[in-house]
């Protein structure tokens, strides 16, 4: 009779099953599939355990758990050894009903076991460890700082907002497009996609999401995303303080030979935001109004946003590797730093004109 360690290994391979999905998928570690598989008892905490693992692995591979559970109380009987009274020659005269009744007994209770496993799910709580036939969904907590990890359908990320009550957004579809639900409606956003999503249906948006590997036919791959909360997200600013507008350089001090572009022009400042997607690897340094300098290394798929109250100092190490865009009163601008290689350093910032206009720049620096 086959071995049920084999019969495991050899139904998930045929269905090119990877042990780290299938360890999330049923919420079994990893160590303990591969204990099942290679028959080490010792890789488990224990009989019970082992059995739960056992029946809700089979399941999962479509097996019968039954069939499975057969195969290893087989291997366990034969393990456990012959009692050493059947090895003497047998008497006929002797009273056969001390030996044929502890097997009977066995045999029952091998039944009632089987019998109980059909009927209910077998649950084993340990530690955090809960076996069962139903998926854990994951929860997180979004911050100021860059969200990146595979999700699964089912996973739910918490928006921080600014009544301290944190809006949930549960991930809707990981198959072909990755989907996104919340107050707001669902959003999808494509591979290799960047998209700036409005949470609660204010009209403004509150988190940059990209899609870096989704599969087209297999939803239980999930799918690999960043998610970036924008500054000041489900908070915004209501104005500039009277520190920030002094901040503000008039025309005359500002060599207009370095303006590359007027953005906008309006009869106030306000904050803006900017936003940065990164087409290969650079190193990149920003610093946002009276804030330090901020340093690091982007990698290819990375974004970054911003939102200053009066300017943003941005050096690139190589300008062709990122796209930069500018949202302002609602309208967005599309900024083209440089070329492949070029080391660039931009201001973009508010100056007051010398008719009494504020107008967003970007000015190229030495």
């Amino acid at each position: 009779m086959e071995s049920y360690g084999e019969l495991l290994k050899k139904t998930r391979e045929a269905k090119n099953g990877d042990l780290d999905i299938i360890a999330h998928e049923i919420s079994i570690e990893k160590r303990y599939l591969i204990g099942l598989e290679e028959e080490d008892d010792s890789a488990l905490p224990g009989s019970a355990y082992l059995k739960g693992f056992l029946r809700n692995y089979a399941i999962y591979l479509d097996l019968d758990p039954e069939y499975v559970l057969k195969l290893y109380h087989n291997k366990e009987l034969q393990e456990s050894g012959v009692p050493e009274g059947l090895y003497e020659p047998i008497n006929p005269t002797r009273n056969i009903l001390p030996i044929l009744i502890p097997i009977a007994l066995l045999v029952c209770i091998i039944g009632i076991i089987s019998g109980l496993l059909i009927v209910k799910k077998y649950k084993v709580s340990d530690d955090n460890v809960l076996v069962s036939g139903a998926k854990r969904s994951n929860v997180f907590e979004l911050s100021d700082k860059k969200f990146f990890q595979r999700v699964y359908k089912g996973d739910q990320f918490l928006v921080p907002s600014d009544n301290n009550n944190p809006i949930v957004v549960t991930v809707s579809s990981t198959m072909g497009t990755f989907g996104l639900a919340m107050p707001s409606g669902t959003y999808y956003v494509e591979l290799s996609e960047e998209a700036e999503l409005d949470v609660d249906g204010d009209n403004v948006s509150d988190m940059i999401v990209y899609v870096s590997d989704i599969s087209k036919t297999d939803e239980a791959r999930g799918a690999e995303v960043s998610v970036l909360l924008r500054h000041g997200a489900l908070a915004q600013a209501s104005g500039m303080s009277d520190s920030d507008m002094e901040e503000i350089e008039s025309v005359g001090d500002v060599n207009l030979k370095k303006i590359q572009r007027t953005l906008i022009e309006d009869n106030r400042a306000y904050p803006f935001t900017i936003n940065a997607s990164f087409r290969d690897s650079c190193l990149f340094r920003d610093r946002v109004d009276n804030a330090n300098s901020v340093e690091g290394y982007f990698a290819k798929g990375d974004v970054f946003t911003a939102t200053p109250h009066n300017r943003i100092r941005l050096w690139i190490s190589n300008s062709n590797a990122v796209k930069f865009s500018v949202i302002a009163n609602s309208r967005s601008y599309d900024l083209d730093m440089g070329a492949a290689g070029q080391v660039q350093v931009e201001d973009i910032k508010w100056i007051k004109d010398t008719d009494g206009k504020y107008k967003l720049v970007v000015i190229e620096l030495d």
